[in-house]
Formats: C-alpha cells, sequence, structure tokens
C-alpha cells in the first residue's frame, strides 16, 4: 500500500479517539485523510459496532467507498459500503458505510441512540454544509444524553479547528503536517480586464498552462453554464491530445466516473464545479487552473427566495483547490487573478447556515424538541430567516402555533424533500410525485422555454408527443433522472386526490399566489406580500392569477421562471378555510384619503373586492392617523401662538405637556384620535383647527396657571382683546396706536414688557416700542406731524397720555 503523508499521525489519532472519544483532525488536501482514516479505525479492537463517514457530495462518498474497497481487496458492499439518496451498497457484514450528510440526520431522528454505529466521523467538515452542522450538533447532543460510549471525529483540511474542539468540550486536535507534493502557485502578472468574460480568460490561462507544463489539468469554474461555454472554447484551441471532460453535479454518474478516471492516452481537462475540491484524487492531475469564482445559494428573509449568486472564493477555498494539484506529483496552480488582489480575498466561505433557507432545519429541530439555541451549532442559525423559516412551516401545518411539530409536520420530515414539495406530495397523494420530481431537479426543457410549468409536465408524460407537437427542445438527461426520482417518490405517497397541477403547486407554495396587477404590464402581487413580473412576452402574462414556484430572489420585484395559471374557483376550493373576509379601513399616500373596502382575501392578495359603505367612524379616525403621520401638522397661527405659551410657561416651571411637534407626533392616539370624527382626506384635514386639540391636553388647573402667567391676550383701555404673539424675543401685540391714548405705563406680562406694534388708522406699522412712556416723550411729535398729514380726520392729541383711546374719527361738524 503507497505511504500517504496521513499515515505517520495514526496511531495518534485512533488513540486520542479511544481515550477521549472525541477528536479534530487537521490534514492537507491530498494527505489521504478520507481513505486512511477509516481503516485505521477498523483495526482498532476497541470499536465493536460500524465506523459511519459523512461526505458532503455523492461522487466523493462512492469514490471514497470504492477506494477503501479497493484497498481491502473487496467489492463495495463488503467491509465498506455507502449509502446516499436514491442509492445504496451495503451489506450484513459492512462496517464502514460512507454516507451523504442528509442521511445522517435521518438516521438520527428515526433512531436517537444510533444503535450499532460505534464511530461518527464528519470528513471535509470546512465546507459548513447544514447538514453537517446540524448532524454534529445532534450527534454531540446525542453522545451527553444517551451515548457516552459514541465516538465522535471532524476532519478538515482548511477549517480552524479551535472553535470545534471549543464547541466539543476542548477536545483534542490533532495535525498531518505532511504535504504529498510541492505545488507552484501562478498568479496573473496584472488584473483581466472588465470587458473580457470569465469563460474566454479561462480558456486562455488554461491554453496557457497546458503549454507550460507536463501533464493533466483540472479548471474550477463557478457552475454548469461556465463548463459548458469554456469547453466550446477549449475545443477551439487545444492539442489534438487533450480530452475534455465536464464535471458537475448534474452530470449523470456514469460521466462524473469518467471524469475521475485516468485516460488512456494523451491528456484529460476536467472543467469541474465545487464537486472537485473535497475528497477527490483524479489520476493524472498536474495542473489546477482557478478561474476564482463559486457559486452559492443565498437566501433573503425579506423576500423569502433564494438564489445562486457568484462570488470571489474565499481564500481557504483556494488553498484547497491548490491542493488539487499536488496529490500525485508536484504540481502547478495557476489562479486567476493577481497576487495583489489575494488579499481581499474572505479568509473562509461563509457557512451554509448563514446563507441558506432554513425551513428543513427548522422542521428537524422541531423535531428533535429544539429550538436550536440549545444544541452545540458551530453558527448560530439567523433569526430573521429562521423565523420566516417558522413562519412558513406553520402556514403549512407543519407546526402549531407554540412552534412545536404536528402529525402533519411528522409525515413530512419522512419524505426526502423540502417541506414545500412534502407537503404538495402528502395532501395530493402518488399523482404529485411527478411533479414534485420535476420542481426538484433540473429543468426537463431546453434553456429559452416559456415558464409555463405545464409544458414540463406534458413533456414528462410523454416526450415523443412533445417532441412532434412543440418546438422547445427537451433535456433528455434531466428527464430521465425526474422519472427515477418520481417513481421512488410514489413509494412515500398512498393517499390519492384529484387536485390539478396547479392546485398542487398552490399547497407548495402558498405564499406565492400571484394576482394580476391593475394595468397592462404582466406584474403582480404575491399571497406572501413581494411583488414579481413576468416578461411581457410570456404566454402566461395575461392570466389573472398564477402560482409561482422559481423566482429570481429580486428584493424588489422578483422575475417569476416558474410558474403555473390557476383560477378562482382553484383557489377557492384549496384554501377555503384560509380565505375570509377583511374590513380594510386605511390611509392611501397615493389617493390622499382614508379608503374603506372590503376584501376577500387569501394572504395579500384581494380575490374579490368592495366598498364598505358603513365603516365606523373610530375606525376612519383611527386610518387618518397614518395621513397625518403622512402629512404632518399644519397648526393654525392660534394653535402656534398657544404651543408658543405653552413652552413659555414650562420653561417658566409650570407643569405641563410637551407641546413639541415631535412629541404630538409620537401621541397622535392620545390626544388627536378623539377630535378626527369626519376627517379622511389631506382637504379635510387642510381644514382642521389643532387648536381645540391641543387644548385638550391641559387640565383645567394647568388651563387656569397657563392663563395667569402666560395669558392669551391683552385687554385694550377700550376692553378689546388682543391676541399675544410669543414666537419671538418678546411676548407681543398689534394694534392702533389711538387705542393706547391715556396710557402712560407700558403693558407688561408679568414683569416682561410687551413688544407693541403700533398701527396707523390704516392697520400699517407706524412704530415698534417696548417703552411706551419714551415713546410718548420722544417719538411721538415726529409720528403725530406724519399722521395728521395722512389721516387728518383721526384725532391727533398734542399730549397722548391725556387723551381719550379711541378708534374713531373726528366727528363730523354739525
Amino acid at each position: 500500500m503507497t505511504a500517504l503523508p496521513i499515515d505517520p499521525i495514526l496511531p495518534e489519532l485512533v488513540a486520542t479517539l479511544r481515550q477521549h472519544g472525541r477528536a479534530v483532525l487537521q490534514a492537507p488536501p491530498g494527505a489521504g485523510k478520507t481513505t486512511r482514516v477509516p481503516l485505521a479505525l477498523l483495526e482498532d479492537q476497541t470499536i465493536t459496532g460500524k465506523i459511519l463517514m459523512l461526505e458532503p457530495r455523492r461522487l466523493a462518498a462512492r469514490a471514497a467507498a470504492e477506494r477503501m474497497a479497493n484497498t481491502l481487496g473487496q467489492q463495495v458492499g463488503d467491509t465498506v459500503g455507502y449509502r446516499m439518496r436514491g442509492a445504496s451498497k451495503s451489506g450484513p457484514n459492512t462496517r464502514i458505510e460512507v454516507v451523504t450528510e442528509g442521511i445522517l440526520t435521518a438516521m438520527i431522528q428515526s433512531d436517537p441512540e444510533l444503535t450499532g454505529i460505534s464511530v461518527v466521523i464528519f470528513d471535509e467538515f470546512h465546507e459548513r454544509s447544514l447538514n453537517a452542522d446540524l448532524g454534529l450538533a445532534l450527534a454531540w447532543d446525542i453522545r451527553g444524553a444517551l451515548r457516552e460510549d459514541l465516538r465522535l471525529l471532524v476532519m478538515s483540511a482548511t477549517l480552524d479547528a479551535a472553535p470545534v474542539a471549543q464547541m466539543l468540550d476542548a477536545a483534542p486536535i490533532v495535525t498531518s503536517e505532511g504535504k504529498s507534493f510541492p505545488v507552484d502557485i501562478r498568479h496573473l502578472p496584472k488584473p483581466t480586464g472588465k470587458d473580457i468574460r470569465l469563460d474566454q480568460a479561462t480558456c486562455e490561462l488554461v491554453v496557457q498552462a497546458i503549454t507550460e507544463n507536463p501533464g493533466s489539468a483540472l479548471v474550477f469554474l463557478p457552475g454548469e453554464g461556465e463548463i459548458k461555454r469554456t469547453e466550446a472554447l477549449l475545443a477551439k484551441a487545444l492539442p489534438s491530445d487533450c480530452t475534455i471532460a465536464p464535471l458537475y453535479g448534474a452530470l449523470p454518474f456514469a460521466q462524473q466516473q469518467k471524469a475521475i478516471q485516468p485516460t488512456a492516452t494523451g491528456r484529460k481537462i476536467v472543467l469541474a464545479t465545487a464537486i472537485a475540491e473535497t475528497s477527490l484524487t483524479i489520476q493524472g492531475i498536474r495542473i489546477v487552473v482557478d478561474a476564482g469564482r463559486a457559486r452559492r445559494a443565498r437566501y433573503d428573509a425579506g423576500s423569502g427566495m433564494s438564489r445562486l449568486v457568484t462570488e470571489r472564493v474565499s481564500r481557504a477555498e483556494a488553498t484547497q483547490r491548490t491542493g488539487r494539484a499536488g496529490r500525485v506529483a508536484a504540481g502547478v496552480s495557476y489562479r486567476l487573478w493577481t497576487k495583489g488582489e489575494e488579499g481581499s480575498l474572505p479568509a473562509f466561505p461563509p457557512a451554509e447556515i448563514e446563507a441558506a433557507d432554513l425551513t428543513g432545519l427548522a422542521l428537524e429541530l422541531a423535531r428533535w424538541g429544539s429550538t436550536g439555541a440549545d444544541l452545540a451549532l458551530l453558527t448560530a442559525p439567523p433569526e430573521g430567516p429562521m423565523a420566516q423559516a417558522r413562519a412558513l412551516l406553520h402556514d403549512l401545518g407543519a407546526l402549531d402555533t407554540k412552534g412545536a411539530i404536528t402529525a402533519h409536520g411528522r409525515a413530512l420530515v419522512r419524505l426526502p424533500l423540502h417541506p414545500r414539495l412534502a407537503h404538495m406530495v402528502t395532501i395530493a397523494g402518488p399523482d404529485a410525485a411527478p411533479f414534485a420530481a420535476l420542481l426538484n431537479g433540473r429543468d426537463v426543457l431546453m434553456r429559452g422555454a416559456p415558464v409555463d410549468l405545464s409544458l414540463r409536465l406534458e413533456a414528462l408524460r410523454d416526450a415523443r408527443a412533445f417532441a412532434r407537437n412543440r418546438s422547445f427542445a427537451i433535456n433528455h438527461a434531466a428527464l430521465a433522472e425526474t422519472r427515477a426520482e418520481a417513481q421512488r417518490l410514489r413509494r412515500f405517497t398512498d393517499k390519492a386526490s384529484d387536485l390539478t397541477p396547479a392546485q398542487m403547486l398552490a399547497l407548495a407554495y402558498p405564499d406565492r399566489i400571484g394576482q394580476h396587477r391593475k394595468g397592462d404590464a404582466p406584474r403582480y402581487i404575491l399571497s406572501g406580500g413581494k411583488g414579481a413580473y413576468l416578461e411581457a412576452a410570456d404566454p402566461l402574462a395575461r392570466s389573472p392569477f398564477i402560482v409561482a414556484s422559481d423566482l429570481d430572489g429580486d428584493q424588489r420585484e422578483a422575475k417569476i421562471r416558474a410558474a403555473l395559471p390557476i383560477s378562482y374557483a382553484e383557489i377557492c376550493e384549496v384554501y377555503a378555510a384560509t380565505i375570509a373576509w377583511h374590513d380594510l379601513c386605511e390611509w392611501s399616500k397615493r389617493e390622499g384619503r382614508v379608503i374603506t373596502r372590503q376584501q376577500l382575501r387569501l394572504g395579500a392578495i384581494a380575490l374579490e373586492d368592495r366598498t364598505w359603505s358603513d365603516a365606523p367612524p373610530e375606525d376612519i379616525a383611527v386610518a387618518m392617523l397614518d395621513g397625518v403621520r403622512q402629512l404632518g401638522l399644519s397648526p393654525s397661527n392660534a394653535a402656534k401662538r398657544f404651543v408658543a405659551r405653552v413652552e413659555i410657561g414650562i420653561s417658566g416651571g409650570l407643569d405641563l405637556p410637551d407641546l413639541s411637534e415631535a412629541a404630538l407626533m409620537d401621541n397622535l392616539e392620545a390626544w388627536l384620535l378623539p377630535h378626527l370624527t369626519g376627517v379622511r382626506s389631506a382637504a379635510d384635514w387642510k381644514g382642521f383647527d389643532l387648536l381645540p386639540a391641543l387644548k385638550g391636553r391641559l387640565d383645567w388647573g394647568q388651563t387656569q396657571a397657563l392663563d395667569k402667567a402666560v395669558p392669551s391676550h391683552f385687554t385694550t383701555p377700550m376692553g378689546r382683546r388682543v391676541p399675544i404673539d410669543y414666537s419671538g424675543d418678546h411676548p407681543a401685540i398689534s394694534l392702533r396706536l389711538g387705542e393706547l391714548y391715556g396710557v402712560t405705563r407700558h403693558p407688561t406680562v408679568g414683569k416682561t414688557p410687551l413688544r407693541l406694534e403700533l398701527l396707523s388708522p390704516a392697520q400699517r406699522p407706524i412704530q415698534i416700542t417696548l417703552d411706551l412712556p419714551n415713546f410718548w416723550k420722544t417719538s411721538y411729535a415726529d409720528v403725530r406731524k406724519d399722521m395728521r398729514a395722512q389721516y387728518p380726520k383721526h384725532p391727533w392729541p398734542e399730549d397722548p397720555t391725556a387723551a381719550e383711546p379711541t378708534l374713531r374719527a373726528k366727528p363730523r361738524k354739525s
């Protein structure tokens, strides 16, 4: 058996695991941990049960099982087997079983003691998949509560081991320092231009790498589309002795196997996604070309939708990819970025729990009887997405009002589907299995087909007839996969129904039933409250109602990528228990008024809408408060004077309420609501007088104290009440000069002198003073001279202090 770098530390690892029952193994790419560690544990006589090893990908799981079986000189299914969704090779004598990550969760949920399992190994844990995080948390919970003898081993090439070790109660860390062969890392001399496509730049770098180095190459690209475009370019640019082999998750297994097997002659160029980052040794690879991109699913809690985004790789991912070049010999790694750009890369990729749809996780936690807070999750699930996941599960009937799993929820979790699709299959029965398989897999029609899912169902039922009658090309590989999955899913169902495909889809997506908005554009409001649209040319663009299963996740308005039309009657039949009449009384910013409607609603969509003519006045008043918040306060001059008086009273020590605009807006319900009867539009609000409502903020005692300390009016010698303006530096009044004849002391508010604006008989300002006696002695003579010339019919006495106040002109001579 060929020596591998991991071999020297295997005795230490086995002893550590025997003594402590838990360990974290750090080993660089190519060290051999995936195949050597389980076999080393197999020789430990204290391990009597099965060794379970989790792999993040199906291809890696099969390859690992085959290599270990080959090492033992056996067939897969003897001592070493594997188990994954839809495929299994294990027997009664199997001691090492390689499983994909979701399998462990299902095993734990069905048998919380993991009967017959002695060791659980989490391989390539640095990928931080949701299933791996949950599986480790559940296994650790089992070890603490039920199985002290259960041994746990976490293995990784690039993970920061300390946090994992700490989470596992200070688990020992065992490190393999060895590296199989050196790898020369080469960067671009300068950044690629913005106008150069990724596939073109990658093609040029591959050609350079092949020209400069011997051996086969492994090229990392973010997805299937980039692989196919790069493959087309390389087919014209590579030497004739080079064979191109794509490798991505959607490929049939036989083609995946072909990509990792050595070629008989010539050189092989493997174009792979992240599927080739871990646990795979591809024979003959001496060159790695890294395009520096990774495709990840990002979940947006605001929209309730996931979408695939292409991002820069992390430094950890780049290291992992580089290691592929040094597995069988010294190699070289070409990176499609400059040395200077490397510092801007994130250290690690985000854990899937931070960015994924958490609906499945929430259901698994509820089944375990946990919220997640009591489990050893390396990263806590984000609160927003988790709350949204639980809300969806409640809508599906999988959780009760307290968040506990229901009998229906337990039925859903047993199906190997997203809870949405599991709900659809459970309710709709066997006829929903092909539809669920279709929704869960790749599109069976080639790119460019309309969004209508009925076309896919038609192709699934009869591909030959579809090909004769339709102009859309079929993806036959995806069609075969979908049919096989449909057969498997049928085994989980028994109760038949007569639901239409549109009704089935509505069961799975209760939040994505869409109603056409008013207008010509194909825009929809979804029952979950979000907006969505169809391309104008799509045949479904004029459908009154649709159900969308796939959207691009745009937060403002999502593009519908797959949907079915649904009728009003079909909606009502499925959601009869949910649809209800709602009284709608709310402020319309667009119309500038309170609108009162009665609507038959399913979530955010109104199936029927009619005028609510007898809406209670108190409801209208409450809705008008939102209008006030939008329009703002518009106090009259009298209201402004009152507010100014209150502010002066507060500054003078009076116990009065805060009438600042901010305070008033914060407490509209308390002071304004009782006065809004009859107000329901912006026009009504414009004519509304705030003064009575503002005065209502003061009780009788406060009003009396205010009137005494800060009076609202000044009473002239003639008995006329003149409002006092408190908005300036001094309280002020405006009145005609003749009204103050005979006044010898300056008017005051308390000890504060009033600012007097003295007016002519025509109500025009002629003097402003804070000292009336001084005005009489000084400026009055000049004012008298001017006024006598302008208003000869009015009295202008030489001694105003001795005259009678008057507003009249001189009596006519008889």
